[in-house]
């Protein structure tokens, strides 16, 4: 059972004077839908785990790795008696840097790491689990900065792996359908496509406070709004207005900490033009109001 639930917010009860857990997990209760801010990491052993993402369910298949962004909302359903390796860790220290924050951005809300949809690097992704496994229970002075230094690992290993390839082929390989290219295309034509979207994100995260249109970030990129509006969707999984929304959701969220602002500063200053918008919005994304957010966040910090 999740330990502390309040709403649909957990708060994460890590091993002492750290931020990071790992457990082995051999319930076969279901987990109902919830949100916290540490990344998550769910690795089924010797059965079959369903792992749902917002609306989006994912069977996983015993090694199959599921990422899952800080943030999100998800639930965990249990078929049969099973093992599952799970790992969590706070990763806000990690955002200040920027390299970092893009990668989040790549695979938001959640990446699925396969033999089959990612042959190029599931292995090794697998190996660095096993790794932090290791290093966590050795439990030593070193153990937490170890992990970490792991944790980072995995994410160039995955941005080495995704930044370089189409819209098109990210979509195939987190559903884990085969993603070629075409003969004699370029490597480098690849990842100067794939970065210029990475770059785009950037934009947007750095001002989805302002009033941006997707002319305006269309423009930006080079492309037809039209054009743009599809490969934003392949690259991203969602649309660039959702995607938008939900960079201004999560800036609403870091200043429903501070107690002396008000909901209505609160809405102008991540970026809606209205108090009934930005309620709505944030019940959509939080399944709660930005009240409630606030008191079950305040209740825990």
């Amino acid at each position: 059972m999740i330990e502390n639930l309040n709403g649909i917010y957990e708060t994460v009860n890590f091993r002492k004077n750290t931020t990071v857990k790992v457990y082995h997990n051999h319930d076969t209760e279901d987990y109902p839908s919830h949100w916290h801010t540490p990344l998550e990491i769910i690795m089924p052993y010797d059965r079959e785990y369903q792992v749902t993402v917002g609306t989006e369910q994912n069977l996983l298949a015993p090694g199959d790795i599921a990422v899952i962004c800080p943030g999100v909302l998800h639930s965990l359903h249990c078929r049969e008696y099973g093992s599952r390796f799970i790992f969590q860790a706070e990763v806000a220290p990690l955002q200040e840097m920027k390299s970092f924050r893009s990668l989040l951005n790549l695979i938001f809300p959640a990446i699925l790491i396969t033999p089959q949809g990612t042959p190029g690097f599931y292995q090794q992704a697998r190996d660095i689990l096993e790794q932090i496994d290791r290093e966590y229970k050795n439990n030593s002075i070193a153990a937490e900065l170890s992990v970490y230094s792991l944790l980072l690992n995995l994410f160039i290993l995955i941005g080495s792996n995704y930044a370089g390839k189409e819209p098109a082929d990210l979509a195939a390989a987190a559903s884990g359908a085969s993603a070629g290219h075409a003969a004699g295309e370029s490597s480098g034509g690849r990842k100067k496509y794939g970065m210029k979207f990475v770059t785009v994100c950037n934009y947007i995260n750095e001002h989805c406070t302002e009033d941006l249109t997707l002319d305006k970030i269309a423009s930006i990129a080079g492309f037809s709004k039209y054009h743009f509006s599809r490969l934003f969707k392949q690259f991203t999984g969602v649309s660039f207005y959702k995607y938008l929304n939900q960079k201004r959701i999560a800036c609403a969220q870091k200043l429903l900490l501070n107690p002396d602002m008000s909901i209505t500063e609160i809405t102008f200053q991540s970026g809606f033009t209205s108090l009934s918008a930005f309620i709505r919005m944030f019940k959509i994304f939080n399944r709660c109001t930005p009240s409630e957010y606030r008191q079950m966040r305040i209740h825990f910090v």
